[in-house]
């Protein structure tokens, strides 16, 4: 089975060997599933892994947008169909500096896996740019969306493509891209998620990866017997994802002690409550201000510089910043420190060497294409809202993303439990997703 493995890895390599973050995805999702594929007749000798490693589709082009000083700048945009198996390409946009082909495709094959697990019917795809938003004005960020999707609109569509918002891209945005869409193509469509309310956008949207990502960090305790409440809960990053994972956290009874950015953490011993979480959004979401902020206000925490969180004690961590943010010492250090469950929130945010660690440990271990896939339910749910022209509610939105956090999370107990109880939940999440979109390819063909 090890000669399979690396045969396959090889070849993968041989094609993509400069391109470290998507090797790394296809290798965790290779060493899990090969096994499987071998052992069932009507995979075996059909390549569709190989398949699904390939993009359907690679689109990279050039970016002009004038800045506020008049000088004209160039940044470059791309857009990874990976796979379109069971449904239109989905996946967000990413907007930062270290964007690029690597980082985009290991993002959209890991779309692929996280689509498919949520049961709705959406493929595979990620998209975005190496323009950085930060310290630009709304009208430099307008020009450069509208720039962007100037060339982007030829290759999505409500039932091609549907991309979203991800790192760099929120609700200001998805705005642009959607008003510039709009204009191009002379229609109104649900063609981008994460629209505003009154616009087609989806009540939960904003919350739901943050939520869906305690949810299943719930649902993992449960199997233990055991919930969140009195938990200490260690949070990186104070994005979107962090801010939504915190509330959900606080709300169940837990106690957040830390949140990031770039710049460092801070650690709030007596606990990050709702007023202080209110505090942080408007400073990281209106102020547009460092976290550091935050030891301003609250003199009892503390901020420290260039660091994650990972050593400060707790029984849950929930990375939410970025890939590769927590390794194999930080791992070490949560375990040692007595964590009991790892929620990923971020895509990939440990390391190979962090997720084996967890593993040998046998502690509560989910991996982002699990964990995180409420953000992109909920844009299932969004798009099917815009095709019926409805609107549900709050606790309608939000009873749908638990059903769907739940029912990921039998699945990866169905596909990744052992004899002896313990669940593998990146052996059922790969599993799980695997086999709905190679099912799939098999009904379709050669295509």
């Amino acid at each position: 089975m090890e000669d399979k493995i690396k045969s396959f890895l090889d070849l993968v390599r041989e094609r993509n060997g400069d391109e470290p973050e998507f090797m790394q995805a296809v290798e965790e999702v290779a060493e899990t599933v090969i096994p499987y594929i071998v052992k069932k007749d009507i995979y075996h000798g059909k390549n569709i892994l190989l398949r699904m490693v390939e993009p359907e589709r690679v689109i990279s082009f050039r970016v002009c947008w004038v800045d506020d000083s008049g000088e004209i700048q160039v940044n470059r945009g791309y857009r990874i169909q990976m796979n379109s198996a069971i449904g239109p390409y989905k996946g967000g946009l990413r907007f930062h500096p270290t964007v690029n082909m690597s980082i985009l495709k290991f993002l959209a094959f890991e779309q692929v896996f996280k689509n498919s697990l949520t049961t709705l019917p959406m493929g595979g795809g990620k998209g975005g740019s190496d323009f950085d938003p930060k310290g630009k004005s709304d009208n430099e960020i307008m020009r450069f969306c509208h720039g962007f999707m100037s060339e982007l609109f030829r290759h999505i569509g409500p039932n091609t493509d549907v991309p979203a918002g991800d790192i760099g891209v929120g609700g200001r945005e998805i705005g642009f891209l959607f008003g510039k869409y709009k204009k191009l193509k002379n229609e109104f469509t649900g063609v981008l998620t994460g629209k505003g309310i009154s616009w087609g956008g989806s009540l939960i949207r904003p919350e739901a990866t943050g939520y869906g990502t305690v949810y299943f960090a719930q649902n993992m305790l449960a199997t233990k017997k055991d919930d969140l409440k009195n938990k200490i809960i260690v949070i990186s990053g104070s994005g979107n994802v962090a801010q939504y994972a915190a509330e959900k956290s606080i709300q169940l009874g837990a106690k957040v002690v830390t949140m990031s950015d770039s710049s460092g953490y801070i650690y709030d011993p007596e606990g990050i409550d709702s007023e202080k979480l209110k505090f942080i959004m408007n400073l990281k979401n209106v102020e547009r201000k460092r976290v550091s902020e935050y030891c301003v206000k609250y003199p009892n925490s503390i901020f420290v510089k260039d660091e994650t969180p990972w050593s400060i004690k707790c029984d849950i961590a929930l990375p939410c910043a970025t890939q590769n943010e927590l390794n194999i010492n930080d791992a070490k250090t949560l375990l040692e420190n007595g964590c009991i469950c790892v929620s990923e929130g971020a895509n990939m945010p440990s390391t190979k060497d962090a997720v084996n660690e967890f593993q040998k440990a046998k502690i509560l271990f989910a991996p982002g294409k699990a964990s995180n896939a409420g953000g992109v339910a909920t844009s299932g749910l969004e798009m099917t809202q815009n095709s019926l022209r409805y609107n549900w509610t709050r606790k309608e939105v939000d009873e749908k993303l638990k059903d769907i956090m739940t029912e990921i999370h039998n699945s990866c107990i169905e596909y990744g439990s052992d004899n002896n109880g313990y669940v593998d939940y990146v052996k059922g999440a790969n599993i799980a997703g695997f086999v709905k979109v190679a099912d799939a390819m098999l009904a379709q063909g050669v295509v």
